[in-house]
């Protein structure tokens, strides 16, 4: 059971570490070229997860941190 854990523990780390990695190029493109990327506009799904945290005022900290917690290497 535990080498299953490992497993989708290190699957699940490098799926993010490409999309983190993808994130800044879809980023750029979308500024650059003003068309969507996958048929999602990020910039604005980026401002709408932002604007969520920030209003849900206490709760919406919370779940910031935690989230964040998760890209924070040790």
């Amino acid at each position: 059971m535990e080498k299953v854990r490992d497993y989708f523990k290190v699957f699940f780390g490098g799926l993010l570490g490409i999309m983190m990695a993808i994130l800044p190029v879809t980023i750029l493109w979308q500024v650059l070229t003003g068309g969507m990327v996958f048929g999602m506009d990020v910039i604005t799904n980026i401002g709408g997860l932002v604007t969520m945290f920030g209003e849900s005022g206490f709760v919406g900290l919370v779940t910031l941190v935690i989230v964040m917690s998760f890209f924070i290497k040790e």
